[in-house]
């Protein structure tokens, strides 16, 4: 790494590849193992765009690997230069959205996507998740060291988060707004806000932002998703999907579902793949992936108390809150606990966009990992 204070910026030599955390590399590559084994025999079973839409899956992953391995390496100060670089071309690309002349509304009920050369279909609001992350651990790092007052930060905060957080909702897409809100209150509680400043903006939300949502925000078909979900059997068409992901997983048993007859389940390849994991590899199958993102998230929050520096700190357990708010909501929504939302399960899920980003995040995580090592 390059001195503190040389002003050099350089690549971490080959000395950087020893301090790999393994336990962080494992569990990442096994979930992609399962998702590819899982995705293969989803796709393959009447799918018209199989197999390019599994060859584009493994491309993603492989591009995913290569980006990964390439911010492990980057010294400290390049990776925040590169944090800053990633806030600002999610950002353009989240203006361009609703002006490109492409949207996807009427398939997924939101304009969340655009067409780029050779990449094909992408979402720059995934790529926004990790350049907010990414830019306001810096802030609370300069919050925490007194380098900026506190009504200095917080005013710098909201000027970097408004502008993706009204383009995403206008999309529109409450989903990923969710998971921005959840990794900046973990980083905020890692920061050192006390539990009962939580408490009373949690019942602020409860009491002020819950009705006017829902009054004002929420589409009819995502309303009928949460009453649902309160009032589980009062709409069996709305309650489909659920219905048919609960239907796959008790159908998996121990080892996967061996009768050659699957359930059918609506966007199984995506939203809903914890059920084919469960109809393929069974109990076994999806105890394996919980563990894995069990070990994988308290891992990561093992290094962010451990690491030296704040903003590195702050950044590694922001994206923590980013995966662990994936897992939970995904697993939860297909077995009826959480509300049904368009959130794919990291690494295992069809998208390329999804993989590169995980990917991504994860190139963040092995790099203040291997930080902390060398």
């Amino acid at each position: 790494m390059g001195k503190a204070g040389s002003g050099v910026v350089r690549l971490r030599g080959k000395d950087g590849f020893k301090a790999v955390d393994y336990y962080l590399v494992v569990p990442v590559l096994l979930m992609t193992i399962i998702g590819l084994y899982v995705l293969q025999k989803v796709l393959s079973k009447g799918y018209a765009a199989y197999p390019g839409n599994y060859y584009r899956q493994i491309v993603a992953t492989v591009g995913g690997v290569i980006a990964a391995l390439i911010l492990s390496l980057l010294d400290d100060h390049l990776l925040k230069i590169t944090g800053r670089l990633i806030y600002a071309v999610s950002l353009l690309l989240l203006i361009l959205v609703p002006i490109d002349g492409y949207s996807l509304e009427g398939t997924w009920g939101a304009d969340s996507w655009m067409k780029l050369p050779i990449i094909g279909n992408f979402q720059p609001s995934e790529l926004a998740k990790i350049g907010l992350i990414m830019v306001a651990s810096d802030i609370f790092e300069a919050m925490h060291n007194k380098e900026v007052t506190l009504l200095k930060g917080f005013g710098i905060m909201a000027a970097v988060y408004a502008p993706p957080m009204l383009l995403i909702l206008t999309q529109p897409d409450f989903g990923t707004a969710m998971v921005i809100c959840f990794t900046f209150v973990c980083m905020l509680f890692a920061w050192g806000v006390r539990y009962r400043y939580f408490l009373l903006a949690f019942s602020l939300f409860v009491v002020v932002v819950v009705p006017v949502v829902w009054a004002f925000y929420l589409k009819p078909f995502q309303k009928e998703r949460i009453l649902s979900l309160v009032f589980q059997g009062s709409d069996p068409r709305a309650e489909y999907n659920l219905m048919q992901s609960k239907y796959a997983i008790a159908s998996g048993g121990l080892t996967g579902n061996h009768t050659g007859v699957l359930t059918p389940v609506p966007v199984k390849e995506s939203d809903f793949i914890f059920s084919a994991i469960s109809e393929h590899m069974g109990f076994i199958g999806t105890t394996a992936v919980i563990v894995l993102a069990f070990f994988f998230i308290c891992r990561c929050l093992y290094v962010a108390a451990k690491i030296e520096s704040k903003s590195a700190s702050y950044c590694l357990t922001g994206l923590a809150g980013y995966f662990a708010f994936h897992y939970i909501e995904n697993m939860g929504m297909s077995v009826g606990l959480l509300p049904i939302t368009g959130i794919p399960l990291p690494f295992i899920s069809l998208g390329g966009t999804a993989m590169l980003i995980n990917y991504l995040a994860f190139g963040v995580i092995l790099n203040i990992s291997m930080s902390r090592n060398t």
